[in-house]
């Protein structure tokens, strides 16, 4: 039997990579529209057993801003599908007290997928359980760069001075401000790197890669992952 999780050592933020939906249709023979399909669904049965397990933050990566290179065609239903997910899934979110926010440039998006998305914070800004992260035009380089032109105008101005900027400011200029820093990094179908995600947050997480297809990967793959984590001794550069 496997050992069962230690809810004392629970990651308080989990982060996500969800690759893989375009193969899971390859393989089928299916278009890619029916990965991403598939991928939503379980997307939903993660968020679930996320707010079970009793973590504090998910967040998953659902569009990147190199996203755009895709055929316009599997761009506009990705962002149909988001619209979708929002419709069906709001009111069961708000009654789970789940919180959902924005990382990424997501005003940039089509209207439709924006009013929807402006309606998922609107309803749950107030819920105060999982709180659920969904990066959306988002890029990690960007945040980076978008974050060292805040503080450089604010130095111009002389708000503040130079030798004043450290980590914990350029941390507050992030989508993430506020936020704790991932403690764990899953990322499905088999790939290794972080694909401009997460560059500054992740920087002592614990990476767990699994060759599990995202539209595949089930809440007890999850709970493999997080077996995995507390497996692990975190020492954050110390011995």
């Amino acid at each position: 039997m496997e050992k069962q999780l230690d809810p004392r050592r629970m990651p308080a933020h989990v982060a996500i990579v969800m690759d893989g939906n375009g193969r899971w249709a390859k393989g089928r023979g299916l278009p890619r529209a029916a990965g991403h399909r598939a991928g939503m669904e379980a997307l939903k049965e993660i968020v679930k057993r996320s707010d079970v397990l009793g973590i504090k933050h998910l967040t998953v990566y659902a569009f990147s801003s190199e996203n755009w290179k895709r055929s316009r065609e599997e761009v506009n239903g990705i962002f149909r599908l988001l619209v979708v997910y929002v419709e069906k899934e709001l009111a069961e979110l708000h009654a789970n007290n789940v919180r959902v926010s924005i990382l990424g440039e997501w005003r940039e998006l089509p209207r439709e997928a924006v009013e929807a998305l402006e309606r998922a914070l609107e309803t749950t800004k107030d819920n105060t359980g999982l709180q659920f992260h969904i990066a959306l035009n988002y890029g990690a380089r960007n945040e980076i760069v978008r974050a060292a032109r805040t503080l450089a105008a604010q130095a111009a101005e002389g708000r503040i001075a130079p030798e004043e900027i450290d980590g914990e400011r350029f941390s507050a200029c992030l989508y993430t401000a506020g936020i704790p820093d991932p403690d764990l990094l899953i990322r499905t179908s088999g790939e290794e790197r972080l694909s401009n995600y997460l560059l500054w947050q992740c920087a002592y997480s614990e990476f767990v890669f699994m060759d599990t297809l995202w539209p595949d990967f089930t809440p007890e793959r999850l709970e493999e992952a997080l077996g995995e984590y507390q497996r692990r001794e975190r020492r954050f550069g110390g011995r």
